[in-house]
């Protein structure tokens, strides 16, 4: 039987996950987006499939959910728990599995236990499956190093490091690291929340230490902006010397005071693409790429998790649940 799949939140994510699911003979039978622009056109229209599909863009989320009955949500709204879990909620009670690019549901012990909790519960109760998913956190920091941990009899420690030239980037992306503001508009913007730059480094460091089994005493998690030192421009943005061109941020994990577990993502305007992941112990390696396009990536995640979340235990869910193949601290 063809899966029914209703895509939340069509936004640049959303859009890329509706085409992956469409392309790949899933059964799209609903979308819901709250964006004026977008409520009442063709999700084929919003997509940009160039034909119609039939199925209208609603931001009645219950309505949409009663109507279609899908198998599964592929939800991509927000980066923060406790602004979308009512969102999931609906999408639990409709009794679809949930597959969320939320990336604080990645790990939400972390920041919101009591809404883990709530939603684990309330997930088993109806017998649904919901998984915080995507690329980081999802892949590069945490289940691509813990699958390479496999060829390593000693681990002592995991660095993983992302560069990406954030001029290639889409605009949401380029505003939210706060390209072209001051040092000073930065800080206030990032402590306020009306920027988030990176969102996941705590709950990457978490889920990849739980897949392979190391109990960490504290995590940290940091980030500041990166400064030009000349012009830049972009699509979107100028940036002047002494405005922001990007951001560099962290994340570790300690046990008994010592760092095992560091991720690092440097986005910024000519930043090189790439990843690399050293595992250092017995054998001590290094992998390296040329950089995971963000977005499709993203995308792709959600769509080839499907089936697995379709057979997978109810409740609330992680990638430790999928990956079994790692090290074993």
């Amino acid at each position: 039987m063809t899966t029914r799949v209703v895509v939340y939140g069509v936004g640049p994510i959303g859009q890329l996950i509706a085409r992956v699911a469409f392309n790949r003979g899933l059964d799209v039978v609903g979308a819901i987006d709250i964006d004026p622009q977008k409520v009442g056109k063709d999700l084929g229209e919003v997509i940009g499939l160039g034909k119609t599909l039939g199925i209208r863009v609603e931001d009645d989320a219950d309505k949409v959910l009663r109507n279609t009955k899908p198998d599964i949500v592929l939800h991509s709204t927000g980066s923060f728990f406790d602004k979308v879990y009512p969102q999931i909620m609906k999408a639990i009670r409709a009794g679809a599995d949930v597959i969320s690019t939320c990336e604080t549901l990645a790990w939400p012990w972390y920041r919101y236990p009591d809404l883990a909790e709530l939603i684990d519960n309330y997930a088993r109760n109806h017998e649904v499956t919901v998984l915080g998913a995507g690329v980081n956190p999802g892949f590069v920091f945490d289940a691509l190093p813990a699958v390479l941990s496999v060829t390593l009899t000693r681990l002592d420690k995991i660095t993983v490091t992302r560069s990406l030239d954030a001029s290639r980037r889409r605009y949401s992306f380029q505003k939210k690291i706060g390209l072209g503001m001051t040092p000073t508009q930065f800080t206030e913007a990032l402590g306020r929340g009306e920027i988030t730059a990176h969102v996941g480094f705590a709950e990457s460091v978490l889920l990849l230490a739980s897949i392979i089994g190391l109990r960490l005493d504290r995590v940290e998690e940091g980030q500041e902006a990166i400064i030009a030192e000349r012009s830049y421009e972009t699509q979107y943005f100028k940036v002047e010397p002494g405005q922001v061109k990007g951001v560099v941020g962290h994340g570790s994990g300690f046990i008994n005071g010592r760092e095992v577990i560091r991720v690092e993502l440097r986005a910024c305007v000519g930043c090189e693409d790439f990843e690399e992941v050293r595992l250092e112990g017995e054998p001590s390696i290094m992998w390296r790429s040329t950089g995971t396009p963000g977005d499709p990536a993203t995308a792709a995640v959600i769509v080839n998790l499907i089936p697995r979340v379709l057979n997978a235990r109810p409740g609330l869910i992680t990638l430790k649940d999928l990956v079994n193949y790692s090290y074993t601290a």
